[in-house]
């Protein structure tokens, strides 16, 4: 059951931790549109890591209340605060896809408490100098910045349209999806537990409005709010070369300016192919500080991405 924890202004975030109570803890930041049911390995897989694992809706999305006019930045006073309810001092941030550039945020804005940072098939500031934004993006999310360039008012419409169709029909919404994704990203996608996943968190993140998932767009289309040049902790980046969510270019993009970056781009691989490795990344973000983190996580996991993905049905 999620715990609905107050922010320094009030706002109720629904928070929910997973695995070794006491292992060490590691913030997992979901993706756009999404809920803290997202993606994460099952119990079993956290306690033989030893990873407490806290995920948390962000604000307009599921239980968590809404945050108007958020930038990226404003996810490091949320998990701040998360981590101060749950009396947490130090903590590695992962985020994937949506959550990425908001782990990013916190390595740039909470250096002394965040230990590791892992932020994968993310995307690139939209002002990112030298980089064609838009090159290799599928039509649906291309749709979706177009609309955030026109105004608030354009882009609610719309995504409050397909908010709706997911929370009428949330099967069927992944079914439709499936059918648009690369021959790298299906395979992985027709996993039944995953789908199952899949259909749960969409329809827990939009289970009352769009507003997160307008949220996120709208913050992804202005400044973050921080420079990725200031992260001073180590960061691995991971992505898989055939993305057409958030291309490879954003990462390459990110790589080249994060100072203690690891980049590891996966040949063959896709955007869910993140799924697979994400043993591997909480294996990584656990490391102590002493470690130097030049050996992460390389293309090939020996788990299947469905043992990892926690189940829901």
């Amino acid at each position: 059951m999620a715990q609905l924890i107050r922010t320094r202004d009030g706002r109720a975030l629904a928070v929910e931790t997973f695995g070794n109570p006491r292992g060490r803890p590691v913030f997992m930041l979901h993706g756009t549109p999404g809920s803290r049911l997202g993606p994460a390995p099952r119990a079993a897989v956290l306690y033989r890591l030893g990873v407490r694992l806290i995920t948390f809706d962000r604000p307009g999305y599921g239980d968590s209340d809404r945050l108007p006019g958020r930038l990226v930045a404003a996810a490091a006073a949320d998990v701040e605060a998360v981590a101060d309810a749950l009396e947490i001092d130090e903590f590695a941030v992962v985020g994937r896809s949506g959550g990425a550039p908001h782990a990013l945020a916190c390595a740039a804005l909470l250096p002394d408490r965040t230990v590791r940072t892992a932020a994968l098939v993310g995307l690139a500031p939209r002002n990112a100098p030298g980089l064609n934004w838009f090159d290799g993006m599928t039509e649906s999310n291309v749709r979706e910045y177009i609309n955030a360039a026109a105004g608030h008012r354009q882009l609610t419409a719309a995504l409050e349209f397909r908010s709706l169709a997911i929370r009428s029909d949330p099967d069927a919404s992944v079914a439709d999806m499936h059918r648009g994704l690369p021959d790298a990203d299906r395979q992985i996608v027709s996993d039944v537990g995953i789908r199952s996943m899949l259909v749960r968190n969409f329809a827990e993140g939009l289970s009352s409005s769009a507003d997160g998932w307008v949220d996120d767009v709208m913050a992804f289309s202005l400044d973050w709010g921080f420079r990725p040049e200031d992260i001073e902790g180590p960061v691995l980046l991971w992505h898989g070369e055939q993305d057409i969510f958030a291309p490879v270019q954003h990462t390459r993009w990110l790589a080249e300016r994060i100072p203690r970056a690891e980049l590891v781009v996966e040949r063959g691989a896709a955007h869910f192919a993140a799924l697979r490795v994400l043993t591997r990344v909480l294996s990584w973000a656990t490391r102590s500080r002493a470690t130097d983190g030049t050996d992460g996580v390389d293309g090939t996991d020996e788990v299947d991405a469905a043992d990892q993905v926690k189940r829901t049905g």
